[in-house]
């Protein structure tokens, strides 16, 4: 997600503890960062770390992926740790969905693909159907390609390495420090969203978190301060307190931890930081979906191998008719891309479904097909879609024709 460097200019100047660095033309032994102005010293990274692992221990949810705090795996130590495997599933899954959300997914997940040696030997189309409602669907197919990679190269091992988790598909420098960290017990940082609020706040950071100079920096500052003792504790115990504590907007600074050891909270400026760059409005987009009826049978289609909701079934959907078209152009459409002949289509209803940088309006029709000599797809009841994965704006419409079934 991020990476690290030194910024010229930034306001941040991080060196590595215990070094030693020149203060008013004299040597002095510092470890941390000078931000606004102000030289951290050690004593206030190791309060902290004392401070935060505290207050983890108390106050850390109970997730099916986590093992209590205190137990996690030290280098060297039998001390029970989390399941690699399973970090590797929930960290996949937790990318850009909320932790509540991804509860259920992971125990139903990991009850169909107990262990790497099962889910690289699944079906995409099975793994793709167990991931359906997560979204963001990328996320599945490269666990699932990633899962093969370990079988095939790693003797089914999941890598305790930053560098050979970096050579699986879909992992990034954030989920391989979650991991080696985390069910390694190695002393790796992590940055993700709470974290980079968390350390915007701590070090007073006024630049755009999202820039790649501070991103790179917002890395050096979290691997300055990850411990040697307890390093998967600690990053996941920042994490929490971005999530429950130091959330956006007007953070809870009377229950943190480390509020006095906080740049933003000691100057008043919690509420203002961090700051991000202003995001580009979603682009404005219309599908017209065609439920195309023939005896009690609709038409499903798989989408292409890129692209949106890739490998993914669908109701067929034109994505690129320009205006409002009428039951005339989809007619023709048909025709064309389905090689059906159907009759008028009707319009049923619509919705709209937002992604990361589309605004979609969907427009739900019906209409009947006058054969079904069809060879792209597959004629289904709409009770019989289970071993089909389908995105949730399909679902949508497929509620809709249903409601639309009842009511014709």
């Amino acid at each position: 997600m991020v990476g690290v460097g030194e910024v010229c200019g930034w306001s941040c100047l991080v060196w590595e503890v215990d070094s030693r660095s020149v203060v008013n033309g004299k040597k002095k032994n510092i470890s941390g960062d000078r931000a606004g102005g102000r030289l951290e010293d050690s004593g206030v990274t190791r309060r902290r770390r004392r401070g935060l692992l505290g207050w983890y221990r108390k106050h850390f949810r109970a997730l099916p992926w986590r093992v209590e705090p205190g137990r996690g795996r030290a280098p060297g130590s039998r001390k029970q740790h989390p399941n690699p495997y399973h970090v590797l599933v929930s960290e996949a899954m937790l990318q850009q969905t909320q932790v509540a959300t991804v509860i259920d997914y992971f125990k139903r997940f990991v009850d169909e693909f107990s262990t790497i040696q099962a889910l690289a030997d699944a079906d995409e189309q099975g793994v793709l159907r167990a991931w359906q409602g997560l979204g963001y669907y990328r996320r599945a197919r490269n666990l699932h390609a990633a899962a093969r990679r370990i079988v095939e190269d790693h003797a089914g091992q999941i890598p305790d390495s930053v560098d050979a988790l970096l050579s699986l598909p879909g992992v990034g420098r954030y989920t391989a420090g979650a991991i080696t960290s985390i069910a390694y017990g190695q002393r790796v940082p992590v940055v993700d969203g709470n974290v980079a609020r968390v350390l915007a706040r701590w070090h007073g950071i006024s630049e755009a978190v999202d820039t790649t100079p501070v991103i790179k920096k917002l890395w050096q500052l979290a691997g300055h301060h990850v411990p040697k003792s307890r390093p998967g504790d600690f990053n996941q115990a920042v994490m929490e307190l971005g999530a429950l504590v130091c959330r956006p907007g007007v953070p809870d600074c009377g229950a943190c931890p480390v509020a006095r050891d906080c740049h933003a909270h000691q100057t008043g400026q919690a509420s203002a930081l961090p700051v991000l760059t202003k995001k580009a409005a979603p682009k404005k987009v219309t599908h017209h979906t065609l439920a195309v009826r023939h005896g009690r049978r609709y038409l499903f289609v798989q989408r292409p191998e890129k692209g949106l909701w890739s490998k993914m079934w669908e109701l067929p959907t034109a994505e690129r008719l320009a205006g409002r078209p009428g039951g005339d152009q989809l007619c023709a459409w048909a025709d064309r891309q389905l090689g059906l002949r159907i009759d008028s289509p009707r319009r049923v209803s619509g919705f709209t479904h937002q992604t990361t940088h589309r605004r979609i309006d969907f427009v739900i029709w019906t209409a009947t097909a006058k054969s079904s000599m069809n060879t792209k797809g597959e004629w289904r009841a709409l009770g019989r879609l289970n071993d089909l994965p389908l995105a949730k704006p399909q679902t949508r419409a497929i509620a809709a024709i249903q409601a639309d079934e009842i009511t014709d």
